[in-house]
């Protein structure tokens, strides 16, 4: 016969997950963001912050933890303690590519966290300046292997989004483009709009202007939805080239360890918010992004399968991890 001492013990330990996750949060809650502020994960993770603190009744505060292509802060929230007053809210470099630039991390991308919430979604653009003979991805292929090693594209460093896409290209398409890197995103437009360079990758929220004022020109979208902005513009699975696939997402984390009750309740109340019509409209739309809203298996699964992609590109771009 079960101690009756013993029993009660055991009974108050099964219960103490839904008590806790009952009167979560009690206390201040912290959203890491390991970028500098002012980012588009930054900005929108604030707004969805201030919306939190009205909701939940308790300040919901985001710190900004940048360095080491968001190492440090990830690190950081990986060892803080999985209670769900300590969040990361980041991009998906920080668990689908770093893994692949860096021989160590201070985190694991998948033991580390607890997925909570897909929040947005920048599908990206293939850009281009006005003065390159080509249209379409087609005629960009075309016009590559018929001058090979003439033409070239740009990238924000070695191991970026467009250095690994157009590193797949090249090897997909059988052409020669040369890989030209710049310090970030800035100079490398700067590159783009002066003719230093011909091709690259952009969203439509940060090369959106350029395009519209003739000083860029998008070829198609390497994403699974034509943009918003730019519906004219095709996709690179319409033009043919289904595998040119990358974007930005913006998602939740917590600690892995942290209770199911109150990942869902955080999942649940920040979905509530990205819903609202205008908040939507103000934080989401406004900014040429796209509202997703998925639960954390559906964030799991886009982990997963972009996890897969990525391997797939490093390799084509022949990327050694430092």
């Amino acid at each position: 016969m079960r101690h009756p001492v013993l029993a009660t013990a055991l009974a108050l330990l099964a219960c103490a997950p839904q008590a806790q996750a009952d009167t979560y949060p009690s206390r201040m809650v912290t959203i890491v963001i390991p970028f500098p502020a002012g980012g588009g994960v930054d900005v929108l993770t604030r707004a969805v912050a201030a919306e939190l603190s009205r909701k939940w009744n308790q300040p919901v505060v985001v710190e900004n933890k940048a360095g080491a292509g968001s190492l440090i802060g990830a690190g950081y929230v990986a060892k803080a303690a999985a209670d769900g007053y300590t969040l990361m809210g980041t991009v998906n470099q920080t668990i689908t590519t770093n893994p692949f630039l860096y021989k160590k991390l201070p985190y694991d991308p998948i033991r580390s966290f607890a997925p909570v919430q897909l929040m947005v979604q920048s599908d990206m653009l293939i850009i281009a300046n006005p003065k390159l003979q080509a249209n379409n991805l087609k005629e960009l292929v075309g016009l590559a292997r018929k001058e090979p090693q003439k033409h070239n594209f740009g990238s924000f460093g070695n191991g970026s989004q467009p250095h690994l896409l157009f590193a797949q290209f090249n090897q997909r398409a059988d052409m020669d483009l040369l890989h030209v890197p710049y310090s970030g995103i800035a100079p490398l437009l700067t590159a783009l709009v002066g003719g230093e360079v011909e091709v690259s990758t952009g969203s439509a929220g940060v090369a959106g202007e350029l395009i519209k004022a003739g000083k860029l020109k998008a070829l198609a979208v390497v994403g699974d939805h034509r943009s918003p902005m730019f519906p004219q513009v095709p996709t690179a699975a319409e033009s043919g080239y289904p595998y040119l696939r990358a974007s930005i997402w913006y998602a939740l984390f917590a600690p892995h360890g942290t209770s199911k009750q109150i990942v869902d309740k955080i999942h649940t109340d920040v979905k509530e918010i990205l819903d609202n019509p205008d908040f939507a409209e103000k934080q989401i739309n406004a900014k040429a992004l796209r509202l997703v809203a998925g639960g954390p298996e559906q964030l799991a699964a886009v982990i997963r399968e972009e996890t897969a992609q990525m391997a797939e590109m490093v390799k084509a771009a022949g990327v050694k991890p430092e």
